[in-house]
């Protein structure tokens, strides 16, 4: 029998560059077997690599899948996880379990050996080892790989629906957190403004907020493609084209269609650095901006604010909300309307 390292639920032991920090704040972990007796072993079928991250390797790259999977593959064997240190974040996997460790907490997080499962942890802190890509998707950030992951104690997970396609399910779950967290913030009556609202996370949250009582739904994106889904949406009130990037267009623009009111809400998922003051600008005083994308620099927020008299209350997200993934996945299932469209954009 192989003896098994001892238990250490949030996986301290696999840290090896910086010792004695969290493994998300590690330069490097140690993906190597065997397990501890409270882990999980995956083996691993695919990547869904964080929107943000996955921009930025694909512009490093040039958009040339053999650079992209080079970069993948150095990344990840240099770090021991997919953690981009450009943008700080990484993704979440899908796989089936290999092991489970003795001490793992099943009576807490029911899996078993053979479940097919997706990690709803950020790759960021996730051990890894890739022995092949297989295929790369750029139009939905997916990877598909030959490897195993680690999956610590402290870690969440989702067992992957049998009434909903892989594909889906795997989009949905990625960004389960954002429409989670719409719930939690918007009220009724309130204009709600996001920010990058032709990707998936943005669709999730319009359709979210739309579905309380008198909310007013307003999307900014930038790219054409983008433009025309939202304009085909029944949920969305009105389709804003501009760059986040340019602070004082967008501010205009939200005004124009607010009648200087501005947000109640707005919801920053952009996938590009250097949107926070778009964010701030298109929020009434005393409104809530709410950050999810992890290109934000929060330093930027909050002395960006700062500078125009901005009183609005900043909010970093949290891709995990208490039922995120069961309320994600609901939502597939109670709109034909979301559910067409991530399975012609996201299921490729």
């Amino acid at each position: 029998m192989i003896a098994l390292r001892p238990a250490d639920r949030f996986g301290i032991q696999r840290v090896l560059v910086p010792r004695g920090v969290l493994p998300q704040q590690a330069d490097q972990v140690d993906p190597s077997l065997p397990i501890a007796e409270d882990e999980l072993l995956i083996d691993v079928e695919s990547l869904n690599i964080d929107s943000a991250s996955f921009h930025q390797i694909s512009s490093v790259c040039g958009g040339e899948l053999p650079k992209i999977e080079r970069h993948i593959l150095d990344l990840v064997r240099k770090r021991g996880k997919h953690h981009n240190p450009v943008t700080g974040s990484g993704g979440m996997l899908i796989g089936r379990v290999a092991a489970v460790g003795p001490a793992f907490p099943t009576h807490e997080k029911p899996v078993q050996v053979g479940d097919r499962i997706a990690t709803l942890v950020s790759l960021s802190l996730t051990p890894l080892e890739v022995r092949k890509i297989k295929k790369i998707h750029p139009q939905t950030d997916r990877v598909d790989l030959e490897g195993h992951a680690i999956l610590f104690s402290s870690g969440i997970f989702a067992l992957l629906p049998s009434d909903l396609p892989e594909s889906l399910a795997l989009a949905v779950l990625d960004v389960a957190g954002a429409p989670a967290q719409t719930r939690q913030l918007v009220s009724e009556n309130q204009t709600v403004v996001v920010i990058g609202g032709g990707g998936k996370s943005g669709v999730l949250c319009l359709y979210e907020a739309k579905r309380r009582r008198g909310v007013r739904t307003i999307a900014i994106d930038y790219s054409d493609v983008g433009i025309q889904r939202l304009r085909s949406l029944p949920f969305v009130d009105h389709v804003i084209q501009a760059d986040a990037r340019s602070a004082v267009e967008v501010m205009k623009k939200v005004s124009e269609v607010t009648g200087g009111k501005m947000g109640d809400l707005v919801i920053n998922v952009a996938n590009l650095p250097d949107t926070e003051m778009s964010s701030v600008l298109s929020c009434k005083a005393g409104g809530i901006v709410y950050f999810f994308s992890m290109a934000t620099n929060f330093t930027r927020a909050a002395l960006g604010a700062e500078g125009v008299g901005a009183d609005v209350d900043l909010r970093i997200g949290n891709g995990y909300t208490s039922g995120h993934a069961e309320l994600a996945l609901g939502l597939m299932r109670e709109s034909p309307v979301l559910r067409s469209l991530f399975t012609e954009v996201y299921c490729s």
